[in-house]
């Protein structure tokens, strides 16, 4: 009787696992000396390789997964190569990186070791290039571990580096991708006990299992965004930069805008200017086949409506929509469980709230963010400085993006924050961290600390008596017979001298 394909590949994915985890542990012993010229060469390479195969790459991911626009994705690859390389390319990775010569520290840099990188079905070829990028800069191994809708076209993009790597002098192993992609290989990757270190990028159900094994983990999840227009915000750029940012890629970025609060004095014009931009309004009876298809239940995407185009979700909803139409817009009551559409939507659906006055509309974007996206982003369209400064201090979010694109703004496209396909929502949002990710997050610090100010006298204790006394840390109590035999072993000894 013939077996399936996939008879045992659940088995045949822990074993890959931990093949490749006990390989890129030995190739990394022997990359944690490297100079910071082999380094850079070998980092450079990869690099180059992945930013001059980006459209492929961008085609690849497309057919695989049915997600997004290829355009857009050749865009992110080329962002998660160059873009990534550039900010990082001259960052001090080995041996001494920095002297403190006022407080006499010296800092050396010491790799965390083997990587153990989930990537995510949305973005599998970008955010692949540029984990492989931060990890080796750091002279860290890497074993990717993809989302399994997607291991083909991940498997490839990190083929492309590992080739032009090791062709630079790479050691073999050093980067690696499984290819038996199963949730049980996975998990065996993050447990294994050559690996050092998880980043993982994806779903909440990925992130808590990151969380759960008992290593260190760097973990990132969903984005519920808000976006909030203000009365003195440049309203036609506003309309196109929300459009534009919430079509790239049909919004599988994770900081893509997910719903436009608009004050009310701006709100009918901001309306019209989106609607010249392609947002497409749906009416109250197109609404309900759009959430039953988004949303398998309260919270819940349904992956088939992921990074779909507005035509294509419609007919799959079942209703009509112009051809024009590059964004869906849904007029929303609330926020919660009970409008599903508050919620985070990777595809090109966009809530739409009005609120009067920055105030009502600063809660409002607080809510949103609690309902998905506690410490992940939020964007901010307003030329009043006092009110872009209050959302900066008030709003429980890490990336507060201003006049413009969430997508582009959140990476570092667009913005001066450092460049990077993993967003840290810190410890609101259940991380360690709240920064961008980058190469200094995957690199440990040794110190080399002299003395600059000697210990207090109260730190002191007594000498101990080298001719017999004790040695203890703290003086003795003795008693008077004691006292009195050490009298006259004094009185003895100076006898003896004179």
């Amino acid at each position: 009787m013939a077996l399936p394909e996939d008879y045992d590949l659940d088995l045949r994915s822990i074993q890959e696992a931990r093949r490749l985890a006990v390989q890129c542990r030995e190739a990394q012993r022997a990359f944690a000396f490297a100079t910071q010229e082999e380094v850079d060469r070998i980092c450079s390479a990869m690099a180059e390789a992945a930013y001059r195969e980006a459209a492929r790459l961008a085609q690849l991911a497309h057919e695989e997964t049915g997600y997004g626009v290829v355009a857009h994705k050749q865009v992110k690859n080329e962002f998660a190569s160059k873009t990534v390389w550039e900010s990082i390319k001259n960052v001090k990775t080995t041996g001494v990186i920095n002297r403190d010569e006022s407080r006499k520290v010296v800092e050396i840099a010491w790799p965390v070791g083997v990587i153990a990188a989930l990537t995510p079905s949305t973005n599998p070829t970008s955010t692949a290039i540029y984990k492989v990028l931060i990890a080796v800069k750091a002279r860290n191994g890497i074993v990717v571990a993809p989302h399994p809708a997607a291991r083909r076209s991940t498997f490839e993009a990190v083929r492309v580096m590992v080739e032009a790597g090791e062709a630079v002098g790479m050691p073999a192993g050093l980067v690696a991708c499984m290819q038996n992609v199963t949730l049980e290989g996975t998990q065996e990757l993050m447990r294994h006990y050559a690996v050092s270190l998880i980043l993982a990028t994806g779903g909440s159900g990925m992130v808590r299992a990151a969380h759960s094994v008992g290593k260190p983990a760097i973990g990132v999840g969903p984005g519920n965004v808000p976006v909030y227009v203000d009365r003195s915000a440049d309203v036609v750029k506003a309309a196109s930069d929300i459009v534009n940012s919430k079509a790239f890629d049909c919004s599988v970025i994770c900081s893509t805008e997910q719903c436009v609060v608009a004050d009310r004095p701006i709100a009918d014009q901001l309306r019209e200017e989106m609607k010249k931009n392609g947002a497409y309004w749906l009416s109250p009876e197109e609404v309900p086949p759009v959430e039953k298809l988004l949303f398998q239940s309260p919270g819940v995407m349904n992956p088939r409506a992921v990074g779909k185009t507005p035509q294509q979700l419609a007919q799959m909803a079942g209703i009509q929509v112009p051809s024009w139409a590059r964004v869906l817009v849904v007029d929303l009551a609330g926020v919660g469980r009970e409008y599903p559409l508050s919620g985070e939507k990777l595809t090109t659906v966009l809530g739409f709230m009005v609120e009067d006055g920055w105030r009502a509309g600063c809660e409002r974007c607080i809510q949103l963010l609690k309902y998905g996206g506690d410490g992940h982003s939020l964007v901010i369209h307003a030329r009043d400085e006092e009110v872009i400064m209050a959302f900066g201090i008030e709003k429980p979010a890490f990336r507060i993006i201003v006049n413009s694109w969430g997508t582009m703004g959140a990476i570092g496209a667009t913005t001066g924050v450092v460049p990077a396909m993993t967003l840290a929502p810190g410890g609101l949002g259940g991380a360690v961290i709240s920064d961008n990710i980058t190469t200094t997050h995957l690199m440990n610090i040794k110190r080399l600390a002299y003395e600059i100010t000697p210990p207090p006298p109260a730190a002191y204790t007594l000498a101990p008596d080298v001719k017999g006394g004790t040695a203890s840390g703290t003086p003795a109590v003795l008693s008077n017979a004691e006292i009195e035999e050490i009298v006259r072993r004094i009185l003895a000894q100076w006898d003896v001298r004179r």
